[in-house]
């Protein structure tokens, strides 16, 4: 059976360097259990181009807090997202919410 991750101890984090960026959750031990990889290769975009959650976390919408927050990023820096990872297309294809940042 699929744990539920606590919400209190799996929060999404941030990071950015030189202009490649990434949207994380750590695990109890460490561990990056779950990120969503992009990169900024203008002042106007976000290229995101992977998503990876660990499997005994799948199917419980982590994935889909990945690309909002994402989503989040790109408003709050009036930019648009370029969606390589097949699984963001996907959500924003599907989200009419989301449409607004896509390229």
């Amino acid at each position: 059976m699929k744990q539920k991750p606590e919400t209190d101890i799996m929060k999404i984090q941030h990071e950015e360097k030189e202009g490649n960026g990434r949207h994380f959750i750590l695990g109890d031990n460490g561990k990056t259990v779950a990120e969503i990889t992009y990169t900024s290769r203008t002042k106007e975009t976000l290229v995101v181009d992977h998503t990876r959650v660990d499997e005994d976390l799948q199917g419980q919408q982590i994935g889909l807090q990945l690309v909002k927050a994402v989503v989040e990023r790109a408003r709050a820096e009036g930019k648009k997202i370029v969606p390589q990872c097949p699984f963001v297309r996907s959500v924003i294809n599907k989200t009419p919410d989301f449409m607004d940042v896509l390229a």
